[in-house]
Order: structure tokens, then sequence, then C-alpha cells
């Protein structure tokens, strides 16, 4: 989760216990675009920010020679903008207290759970940028919440926008919910209108039945108000056996509600406020307009395939080798992305692509696509143009740029004699690559009106010898292991 910053920011962490430090420094070298310092006492630390100039310092508050309450003192005397959050094993309202009227942003007790520090750490380092350099070490207080409020809703914002996919954005939006507001229970309910229920698709701090049986009962009316209004609502109640602060937002697509989240929190630790409010409601905003983007696109490129898959059937019903041929190489083609380790998302693009790769056939001419005979130069040059014709098809479309890519390249050979480009070795998209082999060894392993099939193994030794000429030797030798 980076920042709101191009720029690196940087982080001091400060502690005398060297697994704490280590678990702290991974942590934020993994998760943020940080330059992370690490000093081993409050000594050390007070040395590195005599010499540099620190975004945050995470500091432990017991360590030996100088502790973390007077690194504190010398923080605020050296750079009042630095924000600093303290951790201890043993935290006292007092100590809490006292920390935060010298300066510090958060105090986390320890053992500390390592994503609501990365939360917190996120969170402030965005309120400082938004800040900007020249800011006034002291604003007003209306002033730091607007921030603290702006970089909270980035933070979320950014968090579900990573997300892969509904399952995800479900899981996340409970995972943010607790990091962000708090809470025992909190989970992500599905409104059936029609039976006006409630299913519960992920539950957090009790069992999924508890839930169902208990919680779903209790909260009934909340929630089919909380529907009904189709906005968050916010109950706080006294003495309640089951809980005692309830937030409820709704997940709403083109107006409708399709689901809730739900928060729950038992005891004076979690009565929450319009703030609380505030950030469930932008978890649900966001989280409901990803899904509602989402849809629409997968719906969009759905549609957009079928388009292509008929024009290609076009070509299909004229040679019937084609549709048969392309199959095939569709399969080999993503078994190979796979044995390769290719993501996801190449492997989809290469099937794609491997469907359509002839589609630019469409543009030749029958006598020359089913002539019986050897072709003549000019018609061979007509044939070699469909590669490029495929790519034109497909350009309008900036969705399916991956997909034209790999049918403008795939008869480029690793010699630089190909077409249409001439690219040679590496410069030929990868997974153009793998669709030049699994298109060669097709064409040579099925009749064709003007010659018969080789045998799969002349086939396998034609790759073979053209490796470092046509082919990509790391490529057809992964070919040759799986057939």
């Amino acid at each position: 989760m980076n920042t709101t910053s191009a720029k690196k920011q940087s982080i001091l962490v400060v502690d005398d216990d060297t697994s704490t430090r280590s678990l702290v420094v991974d942590a934020m070298g993994q998760f943020g675009n940080y330059r992370v310092i690490e000093a081993c006492d409050g000594v050390e630390g007070l040395e590195m920010l005599t010499k540099n100039t620190f975004d945050l310092v995470i500091c432990d508050v017991m360590m030996p020679g100088m502790n973390g309450m007077e690194l504190l003192d010398r923080i605020r005397e050296l750079d009042p903008t630095t924000h600093t959050i303290l951790i201890t094993a043993y935290p006292t309202i007092d100590l809490t207290v006292s920390a935060m009227k010298t300066g510090a942003v958060d105090f986390l007790a320890k053992p500390f759970n390592i994503d609501d520090l990365i939360c917190k750490v996120d969170v402030y380092l965005r309120a400082k940028a938004m800040m900007g350099e020249d800011a006034n070490p002291l604003p007003s207080s209306a002033l730091t919440n607007k921030i603290s409020d702006l970089s909270t809703r980035s933070y979320i914002y950014d968090t579900i926008e990573h997300t892969k996919n509904n399952d995800e954005i479900f899981q996340e939006m409970v995972n943010l919910a607790n990091k962000v507001i708090g809470g025992e229970v909190c989970a992500i309910l599905l409104h059936d209108k029609d039976y006006q229920e409630f299913d519960a698709i992920v539950v957090k701090g009790v069992s999924p039945s508890f839930f169902k049986n208990i919680m779903i009962p209790s909260l009934s009316s909340f929630l089919n108000e909380t529907v009904r209004r189709k906005e968050p609502l916010l109950l706080n109640l006294i003495d309640n056996a089951v809980f005692s602060s309830v937030i409820c937002a709704p997940l709403k697509m083109r107006g409708q509600v399709f689901g809730v989240i739900v928060l729950s929190g038992k005891g004076n630790e979690h009565v929450y406020s319009e703030r609380d409010l505030y950030y469930v409601q932008s978890i649900a905003n966001r989280a409901s307009l990803n899904i509602e983007n989402r849809l629409l696109y997968e719906s969009l490129y759905t549609n957009l395939l079928s388009t292509f898959q008929s024009l290609a059937k076009s070509i299909q019903a004229r040679d019937h080798y084609t549709e048969e041929h392309s199959v095939r190489v569709m399969n080999l083609a993503t078994k190979i992305a796979e044995v390769m380790d290719c993501t996801s998302g190449e492997i989809e693009s290469l099937r794609i692509a491997a469907t359509l790769h002839d589609v630019g056939k469409i543009a030749i001419p029958d006598n020359i696509l089913l002539k019986p005979g050897r072709l003549t130069d000019e018609e061979f040059d007509i044939i070699k143009n469909h590669p490029v014709v495929g790519e034109n098809i497909l350009k309008p479309l900036p969705i399916l740029d991956t997909e034209r890519l790999i049918i403008r390249h795939h008869h480029e050979r690793w010699d630089g004699k190909g077409y249409p480009d001439g690219l040679c070795a590496s410069d030929i998209p990868f997974l153009s690559r793998i669709l030049t082999a699994v298109d060669s060894y097709d064409a040579m392993t099925n009749n064709r009106p003007y010659r018969k099939a080789m045998e799969r193994d002349d086939a396998l030794d034609e790759l073979r010898r053209n490796i470092h000429r046509q082919f990509d030797e790391e490529i057809v030798n992964c070919f040759i292991r799986i057939l």
C-alpha cells in the first residue's frame, strides 16, 4: 500500500528488542513505499535523528540508556512535524495520556497486530503528505481532523482498489472495518429482497452459527431499517446482552441495496460515534462502486469476446481447419503458460489471443485461403498480412491491448526473419513466442489441402532444429516435456 506521495517517505524504527524491530522493519519494507532505518536504542535513534529527517518514528517505550518518552521529548525539539508511534508491553492510562500530550500520534500495546501498525503508519503518512512540507507543526483541531479523515478515506479506497475479486472485497471490508473502527464482531450480509432474509457470507469475531442464530434475529429490525432507508445507521444501547453499539451500512448497486456491512461492539471500549459511521459508510460505498464497476466491465468484456468469437466463426465457416486449429492451439498454449508460471492474467490473455489469432484471415480471399496447391509469392504476401489485420480489428478496444500485440507478433522468428515487424529474440513478446511454437506444431501435425500431416516425433524434431532460428529454446523444451 503506497502513500499518496510519489517520493519515498522515511521511517525510523527504534527498539532494543531485535525480533520486534526486525518484524516492524520487514513489514514496513514489504507493504509500503518507505525508506526504513533502524536503531537498537534511544541513544542511537537520537543520533540518527540529528543526521537525517524522518517522516515518522516507531519507538519502543522501555529501552536502556534513553527510553521512548525521553526520545519523544527530543524529537519534539528537533522537528515537531515528525509523527511518532510509541509501543510498549506495559501500557497504562497515565503513560498513554502523557505520550499523547508530548506529541505522539498513537500508542500501541505489545503484542500488537502488525496489520494494525501498517494501517496506522499508512494513515499518518498520508496525513503528513497532505499537510505538505511547510505545514504548521501545530495545526488547528478542525484541520487535523479533516486531514485525518481524508488520509483514512484514501487508505480505505486504495486498499479496496487492490482487491482482485468480489470475495476479496468482502473480506477486505471486514478487515478494514476492524482496523479503522474496531469492534468485536464484523460481518457482510447479502440481502434477499424477495424473502426479506439476510445471508452472512463473511463473519469475523464470532462463529457463523452464533451470528446466524443469535445476532441476526437480535438485529433484524435494525438491518431491515437500514435496507429500507438505504443509508447507514448507528445504534447505541445500554446493558444489552449481545451488543452495546452497532453500525450498519448498506451495499448498493444502481440505487438498490444488495447487502449490508455490520459492525458491533460490547462495553465502553466500542461505543461508536458519528465519525465511525462515516468511515463504515466510506468502506461500504467504495466497495459497492468497485463491485458494480467490475460487474459492468465483465459484462462488457464478455459481450466483446462474444462478438469477436462470432467474427472468428465466420472464417471457420469458410475453412473448418481454422476452427479446430484455434481450439487445439489455445489448449496447448495455455498449458505451456501454466507450466512456465505465467500469471492468471497472462494465461487469460493468451487464451483469448490463441482463440482469435487467425481472425485477420477474414480479409483473405477464398481462392487464396482455400487454395489446394502451393501459394505464389504474391499470394503468400497476402497471407502474411493476416496478423496485422487481426491486430487492427482489435485495436479500437484498449482492454484488448495485450491480446492484439500477441496476435500481431505470433509469426515473428527468433532470428528476426519473421513478419510483420522482423522482431528477434526477446524483443518478441513472450506470449507471442509461446503461440508461435504451438501454432507451428499444430500446423505441421494436421492435414492441409496442399500436404499431409507430419508424424508427432518428426514435428518435434523440426521444432528442435529451429531453436534459436524460429523458436525460443526455453519454450520448445517446455513444450516437449508436457506433450
